[in-house]
C-alpha cells in the first residue's frame, strides 16, 4: 500500500489537539507535580500551549520544518523553564528533519520522533530510568517505529506508541526521580506518577484520538 503523504494541515491539527489537551489537564498535571516537584508543571504547560496556539493561529503552514522550528521558538518564549525548553527542543529538532518539505511521509514522522526523543535526552541530560518524560517518550518512539516497520497503519502505530508511553510511565512510577527538581525530594517521589510522563501521554492521546 502506498504511503499517503501527510499534509501540513494535519500537523497543525495535531499540535492544536495536543495544546488543548494540555490546557484541559493543567490542574491534574500540577497536582502530580505538587507531590514531587515545585508544583508548576500544569501552569508551565498551559503557557507553552497558549504560546504555540497563538503561533498556529497567526501563521499559515507551508514549509513544515520551518513551521515546527518557529513553533518551538514560540513555546520557549512562552515558558522558558525546563519543561518549556524541552518541548521547544523537541519541536525544533523534529522540524529540522523535514526542512523544505510541504508534505511528509510516515518515515519522516519516524525520523522526527527520533530527533525529538534524542533532543530531549540531550537537552535534559536524562535517560530511560531516570523517571522523566523520556520514560514515556523513548518507548513510544521505539513502538511507533517498530509498528511501521512491520507494516502497521499510521493509526495502528500511534496506538502502539500510546500504549508504550503508558507502560513506560507506569514502569517508573515506583522509582525515585533522579533528574531535576524532583530528585531533590528523594524518596517522596517513589510511587508518584511523573508529571512529565503523564504530559506526554496526554499529548499522545489527544493526537491519535
Amino acid at each position: 500500500m502506498a504511503d499517503e503523504p501527510i499534509k501540513g494541515e494535519l500537523i497543525v491539527t495535531a499540535l492544536e489537539q495536543a495544546c488543548h489537551a494540555l490546557k484541559t489537564q493543567s490542574d491534574y498535571l500540577t497536582s502530580l507535580d505538587q507531590a514531587m516537584g515545585d508544583g508548576d508543571t500544569g501552569i508551565t504547560l498551559t503557557k507553552v500551549a497558549d504560546g504555540v496556539l497563538a503561533y498556529l493561529q497567526a501563521n499559515p503552514i507551508s514549509d513544515i520544518g520551518k513551521f515546527l522550528g518557529a513553533a518551538g521558538m514560540a513555546a520557549n518564549k512562552a515558558a522558558p523553564s525546563t519543561m518549556g525548553t524541552l518541548l521547544a527542543t523537541a519541536l525544533m529538532r523534529a522540524g529540522k528533519e523535514v526542512m523544505g518539505k510541504t508534505e511528509i511521509s510516515s518515515q519522516d514522522l519516524v525520523a522526527m520522533f527520533k530527533a525529538a526523543d534524542l533532543g530531549m535526552q540531550e537537552r535534559g541530560k536524562a535517560k530511560s530510568g531516570d523517571k522523566t518524560i523520556i520514560d514515556a517518550l523513548h518507548p513510544a518512539y521505539e513502538a511507533f517505529a517498530a509498528a511501521l516497520e512491520q507494516g502497521a497503519s499510521l493509526s495502528e502505530a500511534g496506538a502502539k506508541a500510546l500504549a508504550a508511553a503508558e507502560a513506560g510511565r507506569d514502569s517508573v512510577t515506583p522509582l525515585r526521580s533522579k533528574v531535576g527538581r524532583a530528585s531533590w525530594v528523594g524518596e517522596r517521589t517513589e510511587g508518584q506518577v511523573d508529571p512529565g510522563c503523564e504530559a506526554l501521554v496526554v499529548m499522545l492521546k489527544a493526537v491519535i484520538s
